[in-house]
């Protein structure tokens, strides 16, 4: 079945752009100028990811990717001219996964959407027969079938990236994972600088998730010039 990918940008051009290609992977797209249709077709379709501009007339793509934060963990990616490091921040804070700006390459966002993608899909039903899909951790509860984290009973509102990130660190307990081994696994893409704070943006998310604090980084702990490792 084709991965059903929603395409937002008002200026459209671009968004008739990104659609060609998408389609040329054989994705289903769901392309829209406003975010008044787009908001429809998110409360209404079952989607594997979306693709958002930030700057809309009458919105925000930073709203929109709170409004299906409320209900959804596909992956999202930011589209956008803005290219200030605030703007990116705030979007990864909010919930995107991945932020491109413009102009873009359009090879380059279908790599990101591949990447994002196979993350998202990489733990199915089979897979998870073949493995242990239930990781364990000083009251984390981590289902790699179900794709989701419980913290003392209670669920843990994750992201595919938080999601993606906490699972590696706990797969590797007592070692220590760089933000480029991060990257590399979570995004499979070459697109990587020591100057790419993103992985850093979402580790804070996801502590804060946790109650973790800097005083007390009781699940994820810092390596500073090395990475990010939970303890055995």
């Amino acid at each position: 079945m084709p991965y059903k990918i929603l395409v937002l940008d008002d200026e459209e051009e671009i968004a008739d752009l990104v659609e060609v290609y998408l389609k040329n992977e054989n994705y289903t797209v769901h392309k829209f100028y406003t975010a008044k249709d787009a908001l429809d077709c998110i409360d209404t379709t079952q989607l594997d990811l979306a693709i958002l501009d930030l700057m809309l007339p009458g919105a925000s793509g930073l709203s929109i990717c709170q409004h299906i934060r409320q209900d959804h963990t596909y992956p999202i990616i930011m589209l956008t001219a803005k290219d200030a490091e605030t703007d990116k921040i705030t979007g990864l804070t909010l919930g995107a996964d991945d932020y491109i700006t413009k102009p873009f390459r359009p090879l380059e966002l279908m790599a990101r959407v591949k990447a994002q993608l196979r993350r998202y899909t990489r733990y199915n039903p089979v897979q998870a027969e073949e493995a242990n899909s239930i990781i364990a951790y000083k009251g984390l509860v981590i289902d790699i079938n179900s794709r989701e984290a419980l913290l003392d009973g209670s669920p843990l509102p994750l992201t595919p990236t938080e999601f993606s990130i906490l699972r590696i660190l706990c797969e590797n307990k007592g070692n220590v994972v760089s933000s480029e081994r991060l990257f590399h696994e979570i995004w499979g893409d070459e697109y990587y600088s020591k100057n790419n704070n993103t992985i850093t943006v979402h580790i804070r998310h996801l502590r804060e998730k946790l109650g973790d604090t800097i005083d007390n980084q009781k699940y994820i702990k810092t390596v500073w010039g090395v990475g990010y490792k939970t303890e055995k």
